[in-house]
């Protein structure tokens, strides 16, 4: 089928943009590969698998003037220590995803807790981020949002469990079968804290036989 000059174009801007993806796709894998199984070495050698080195070894710096002789830039002392960090943050490599760019990785590593590394991490892929949209997510703390907002749910539904119980009802002086209001409820409960106030009162002033202090 003979195409136009447009369509020509198009199909032949498709297969090239297509290509140039999975070349892209293979060589990010590929890089993030290398620099897990760089940051393994790194940590076995230098810190024998614990978190920090329990002693002054100049081996990311020598490593890195050796790298650096030998392949050019990208293998600084600073990108080394990513590196290192990276292999840290994510000692399992099948566990890796290859969907996210080293850019993602290295601001995932710096993140202090496992709990927020996923979240960002699931994040990034199921809402397409690239790393300029999580590194501004990071730093509007959507996490922290996040987990706030949860922990308010979950104590409103946990009263709200609590209030359809029929004790606390009958505790209150409310009548079950009523559908009570949240004035109706909390007015009960500021009750029923004073009058437990006022008999604590009392009976610590009967106790105590202070009543100078009690009047």
């Amino acid at each position: 089928m003979e195409l136009s000059k447009s369509d020509l174009f198009s199909v032949i801007k498709d297969i090239i943009i297509q290509s140039r993806l999975r070349v892209f796709r293979a060589a990010n894998s590929a890089l993030l590969e290398s620099y897990w199984q760089i940051g393994k070495l790194i940590v076995e050698d230098e810190q024998a698998g614990k978190a920090r080195a329990d002693y002054g070894k100049s081996t990311l710096k020598n490593l890195s003037q050796l790298l650096t002789m030998e392949f050019g830039k990208g293998f600084d002392e600073s990108n080394l220590r990513n590196i290192r960090g990276f292999y840290l943050a994510f000692p399992i490599r099948d566990a890796l995803r290859h969907e996210l760019s080293w850019t993602h990785y290295r601001l995932l590593s710096r993140l202090e807790t496992e709990q927020k590394r996923d979240y960002y991490l699931s994040e990034s892929i199921t809402s397409n981020w690239n790393s300029r949209e999580l590194q501004r997510q990071i730093n509007s703390l959507a996490f922290e949002r996040l987990v706030s907002n949860n922990i308010q749910q979950d104590s409103q539904q946990e009263i709200e469990n609590f209030l359809k119980d029929p004790y606390i009802f009958e505790f209150l002086g409310l009548n079950t079968n009523a559908k009570n209001s949240e004035r109706e409820l909390e007015s009960s409960i500021i009750d029923h804290i004073q009058k437990f106030l006022l008999e604590f009162w009392e009976r610590f002033c009967f106790r105590s036989q202070a009543t100078t202090h009690c009047n």
